[in-house]
């Protein structure tokens, strides 16, 4: 069964960064698109980012453009979300899913398909 394992989160004071690191299955990290994803306590999951599996296409939501980067650490066989310029509406419980397409260009930003969650990582942004 598919399983991500996923690091970081932490807090951090407004405008600071983290990174959160999702593993993937040994030898699988060009098989699935990633999809990010978070909550706030009481609010509905909200799609951050996802990229494709060849890593070459990321898409963002408009709240995080410009100040999160997905990108792929081959060394740790992990798509990783490094988040800059945080801010307090950024906190909240962030998974990581995959989703295999046989599409070089999938990348999906709902959550329907996404498999292999695992925990969340909390981010709390906060002075």
């Amino acid at each position: 069964q598919l399983q991500l394992v996923l690091s970081g989160g932490g807090l951090v004071q407004p405008g600071g960064s983290l990174t959160l690191s999702c593993v993937l299955p040994a030898s699988t990290l060009d098989d699935y698109a990633v999809g990010w994803f978070r909550q706030a306590p009481g609010k509905e999951h909200e799609a951050v980012a996802c990229s494709t599996k060849s890593g070459t296409v990321a898409r963002y939501a408009d709240s995080v453009k410009g100040r999160f980067t997905v990108s792929k650490d081959r060394a740790a066989n992990a798509v990783i979300l490094q988040m800059n310029s945080l801010k307090p509406e950024d906190t909240g419980v962030y998974r990581c899913g995959a989703q295999f397409d046989n599409r070089e260009d999938f990348c999906s930003m709902a959550r329907l398909g996404y498999k292999g969650w695992g925990q969340g990582a909390r981010v709390t942004v906060s002075s």
